[in-house]
């Protein structure tokens, strides 16, 4: 089997790309598990099929682990950045999700990085609530991006913590469906500082739906603005939380095109 093959990333969160036609029905989640193995694959975050559309793409997105997942912000932009390559006179264009279509600006181009401004998902289910992990009570913010996120506001942004608390309540009874987790420190009232555990993947340089996530959580209870700088391990996103949606701005960076023959 020979799949056409892109490699992209945005701020370090890496996804592969592959024609959805070039795929077998029947063997995606294999595919992207065998793709995105560090190891014995070409490695990612996830695996995105793609098709294009008039005015960009349509995408499916599944976690390196072989799960689907309903949107990424990341994987968006980098996909757009991969339409705006091969269409470069759309200045606007859209990719549509399983979360819903999302409409992106391109504001900048320096080949091969793409600066876009798109338009997320309005945050939905946004409460506090108190969940049990490791025999101890831990305070979260629960809320959907197009996908499920739960923020933890305060404390220290540690690894370890990260590793504890991300890994059990990624996959806590309270969302059987599973779950993206943050750890927030509000640093300023526009800057917050985060670090990633994504649902199917584990720790992550950056995270699109997971920097919309926090800083609609610390604007809501942590003191923040709805206008902030998020900053994780990959880099710094600017969120503005509006009304109708979430204006999530970034670049994302075509690193690798060429063949899959597994």
């Amino acid at each position: 089997m020979s799949i056409d093959l892109i490699k992209a990333h945005a701020y370090g969160n890496d996804f592969l790309f592959a024609p959805l036609d070039q795929t077998p029905s029947d063997g995606r989640a294999r595919l992207a598990r065998e793709m995105c193995d560090r190891h014995t694959g070409v490695g990612g975050d996830g695996l995105v099929l793609h098709t294009p559309i008039p005015s960009g793409s349509r995408m499916v997105l599944y976690n390196a682990d072989g799960g689907v997942a309903e949107v990424s912000g990341n994987a968006v932009r980098c996909l757009a950045a991969i339409v705006a390559r091969d269409r470069p006179e759309l200045d606007e264009l859209r990719v549509e999700t399983d979360a819903g279509p999302i409409a992106l600006r391109k504001l900048e181009t320096r080949e091969p990085r793409w600066i876009f401004e798109a338009e997320m998902p309005a945050p939905s289910g946004l409460a506090r609530r108190t969940l049990e992990v490791a025999g101890a009570a831990v305070e979260v913010v629960q809320l959907s991006v197009g996908n499920p996120q739960c923020v933890v506001l305060g404390g220290p942004l540690t690894e370890d913590r990260l590793h504890e608390l991300g890994a059990a309540l990624a996959v806590h009874e309270a969302y059987p469906h599973g779950t993206n987790v943050e750890l927030v420190e509000v640093v300023t009232p526009s800057h917050i500082r985060i670090l990633i555990w994504e649902r199917g993947v584990g720790p992550t340089a950056a995270s699109g739906t997971g920097a919309c996530a926090s800083g609609v959580a610390a604007a809501a209870f942590g003191g923040a603005s709805r206008s902030l700088d998020v900053e994780s391990p990959g880099g710094v996103q600017r969120v503005v939380w509006e009304e109708a949606a979430i204006r999530l701005t970034g670049w994302a960076e075509i690193v690798m095109t060429g063949r899959w023959d597994g």
